[in-house]
């Protein structure tokens, strides 16, 4: 081997070593970066001439693709959890629980009561008013509830629509960074930063709907959802959602009173066995929307008619007219049969009795439609209403049982099925959390190991070391060449 020839190989060996140095400390500086692939570099014999040498062949990035895939899958399966938790553990605090004074349950309890103090002396003001006050606070209550609910599917609307756009930017985003990647992998150039860039930007995409990734010609990927909805190929798809300014009660998709979700123009399922947009945060957002908070309002509304319904009845207070409402009205009107959607929040207390709007508590006692006032130690009207309580009736719609119970034991009904639906969602989110952290520590395991690292720069030290004492000596050699 000649002189040169050594030093060639020499100066090869010293460019493969800082090149591998370089990588070895992206590995550490990158231990923690989300998204980072551990790099390594590739090495070939140069096979150009006779002199050898070493040549980087490539830096390759290495990524467990099928974990990363279900890591995946458990983030989509962890949003759609945590947002159904969240909708019943804020509706379970406005509902509140028998013990807390403020809960439904107490306040028809305390009404309860208030009146069973009023029928023990009805000539006492006091307690004919503190009757009154508790009757408003129960319709308070319905009220509270009934705009919780909304509010809840009003925000959720505003989220999907955010949701969309987050959704098209990303989409757009990697489709730009395929076109990087494939022209820096027709160029010859690293593309692993970019692999970096568009991992992030995959893992944002999956919690939002699940995806696969497709592998493509040179480095490009496709997105599939796990429905199987085309999200990128060549281009993005576009997706549409039209947000609504305002929701009430009774806007309901089915209704067409709400938008779907539409991808290129043409309306798609995010729920049921065959919906191509399921799971995510996407899919949890819309059945917050359209499930959970719908069937919520509609058990919170069958509890209101029955409430309605018992005070309204013809036989219960017979000074009122017929068609008159009774002591809790629907919007200060009777309730019409078939108009049940939204009654929670239009519910209020008959303004005959209500001091606020010029009532007098005294028909309370006396009857709603007492034109004078009656014998002021009669209880028979309060007593009739606390009977009417606790009156056996069933609620044959809204997910009740349809068998007997009292008022309170329908509420209880209700607040059972907010605390249940919680706890479900709650295990949920337990599961997939659990799911989500050994796919993490997985993707880790596989990940930059510091001690590996570590060993691996003694290495290209001591191979660096080497190939600077070849030169060393290739130096010696050609000055005393020169010396001769």
């Amino acid at each position: 081997m000649s002189l040169t020839h050594a030093l060639s190989n020499a100066l090869s060996g010293l460019t493969a070593n800082s090149r591998a140095a370089s990588v070895v400390s992206s590995n550490l500086a990158n231990l923690h970066t989300p998204g980072y692939g551990r790099r390594e570099i590739e090495l070939s014999a140069d096979a150009r001439g006779s002199s050898g040498g070493v040549k980087v062949q490539s830096i390759v990035r290495h990524m467990d693709r099928g974990v990363l895939a279900d890591r995946r899958a458990a983030d989509g399966a962890m949003a759609l959890a945590q947002t159904g938790a969240a909708f019943f553990e804020r509706l379970e605090s406005v509902v509140g629980t028998p013990e807390n004074p403020g809960s439904l349950g107490a306040r028809l309890a305390a009404f309860d009561a208030a009146l069973a103090t009023a029928a023990s002396r009805p000539e006492t003001p006091d307690r004919l008013s503190a009757a009154v006050t508790r009757a408003a606070a129960v319709a308070t209550a319905f009220n509270a509830i009934s705009q919780e609910i909304q509010s809840q599917r009003q925000s959720a609307e505003a989220q999907i629509a955010g949701t969309v756009d987050t959704l098209n930017t990303s989409l757009t985003q990697v489709q730009s960074l395929n076109t990087q990647i494939q022209d820096a992998h027709l160029r010859g150039f690293d593309v692993s930063s970019l692999e970096d860039q568009r991992q992030v930007i995959v893992d944002r995409i999956a919690e939002i709907v699940p995806v696969r990734e497709v592998p493509g010609d040179h480095g490009r990927v496709g997105l599939v959802s796990t429905g199987g909805a085309v999200l990128l190929d060549r281009v993005p798809t576009e997706f549409e959602f039209t947000q609504a300014n305002a929701i009430v009660a009774d806007m309901t998709l089915e209704g067409g009173g709400l938008s779907a979700l539409r991808m290129n123009g043409e309306p798609v399922a995010t729920s049921g066995g065959a919906a191509q947009m399921k799971g995510g945060r996407m899919a949890a957002l819309f059945e917050l929307r359209d499930d959970h908070a719908v069937s919520a309002q509609s058990r919170l509304d069958a509890l209101a008619q029955n409430l309605v319904e018992r005070f309204q009845a013809p036989d219960l207070d017979t000074s009122r007219a017929v068609g008159e409402p009774g002591l809790f009205t629907d919007s200060g009107a009777s309730f019409a049969p078939g108009n049940e959607t939204g009654l929670a929040g239009r519910l209020q207390l008959n303004a005959r009795v209500d001091p606020d709007a010029g009532g007098d508590i005294g028909k309370l006692r006396d009857g709603l439609g007492a034109v004078s006032p009656g014998a002021e130690g009669d209880a028979t009207l309060l007593n009739a209403m606390r009977a009417a309580i606790s009156d056996r009736q069933s609620i044959p719609s809204a997910g009740f049982s349809g068998a007997g119970a009292s008022l309170a034991g329908h509420a209880g009904t209700f607040v059972s099925s907010i605390a249940q639906e919680r706890l479900t969602q709650e295990q949920s989110v337990s599961f997939a959390g659990a799911r989500q952290g050994e796919l993490d520590a997985l993707l880790l395991k596989g990940g930059v190991d510091s001690d590996a690292e570590t060993q691996r720069l003694l290495i290209i030290e001591q191979a660096f070391a080497a190939n600077a004492r070849m030169l060393e000596v290739v130096d010696d050699m050609m000055q005393s060449l020169l010396r001769i």
